[in-house]
């Protein structure tokens, strides 16, 4: 957690604080006794729908995150099915685009990923498919053995391309700006609904007040960090891709 989401809480917390100070003041704890049986029951609903709403969103936001990683794996899996390919291909074609994949791998790893946590990709990653396809395409089977071998690395560099393309659309994935709306208002909501209730024991009621708070805050602060699949605390990490360049035999000159 970063030290701006920290002084959030603490900011709102001291609001809350600050507010249960100002209602004691101006409608005091037995004015609104009168209604802590009404209050408690809307209270209670409320809690339960913004909860549904919450777990809703979180599940969503995992979900995505979860898609977003097991995409970069089917990706790797098709640059390795290629890779193995070329190391079956004789030179110069072979060895070309066994550099070819390497280079993906590491253009990738090292200056694409970087990019996606600021929702852009990077060009040279783009031509470097470009190429693959290019290299593939140029193969010429000249047995049966080298047909299969061709049909193989079609099938893989056009996975490759379209596993890439998943990964970039997912770049963007995030709740959208209607459910935060929701989530923010109930939140608020929620929060408000506890300061309906009169308690003559006013440190005690504000522990209450706070503890919500805290819980509401923190868990949209979570649902922050996991709006983006490649951004924030619980970003995909490059390990398909760091997986496949550390179990590599040395490459082909």
């Amino acid at each position: 957690m970063s030290l701006a989401d920290i002084g959030t809480i603490v900011i709102t917390l001291l609001l809350l604080a600050v507010a249960i100070k100002l209602l004691q003041r101006w409608v005091p704890h037995h004015i609104r006794e009168e209604h802590n049986d009404v209050a408690g029951f809307i209270f209670a609903a409320v809690g339960v729908l913004y909860a549904v709403l919450l777990g809703f969103v979180v599940i969503t936001v995992w979900t995505n995150n979860d898609s977003a990683s097991k995409t970069t794996f089917q990706e790797a899996d098709a640059l390795a099915g290629i890779y193995w390919i070329s190391r079956e291909l004789p030179a110069p074609l072979g060895p070309q685009l066994e550099q070819q994949t390497l280079s993906y791998a590491r253009t990738v790893q090292d200056s694409e990923w970087p990019m996606m946590a600021n929702h852009k990709s990077d060009p040279q990653a783009t031509e470097l498919v470009y190429q693959i396809r290019d290299s593939v395409f140029s193969i010429k089977p000249t047995d049966e053995q080298q047909q299969v071998l061709y049909e193989h690395a079609v099938s893989h560099v056009e996975d490759l391309a379209s596993e890439r393309r998943e990964r970039l659309n997912q770049v963007d994935d995030s709740v959208p700006p209607l459910l935060w709306v929701a989530l923010i208002g109930g939140g608020v909501l929620t929060i408000g609904f506890t300061f309906l209730f009169g308690l003559s024991n006013t440190l005690a009621h504000t522990l209450m007040v706070l503890s919500l708070g805290a819980l509401v805050v923190l868990s949209l602060l979570v649902i922050k960090e996991m709006n983006f699949p490649f951004a924030g605390a619980t970003a995909v990490k490059p390990t398909a891709f760091d997986v496949f360049l550390q179990r590599l035999p040395p490459p082909r000159t």
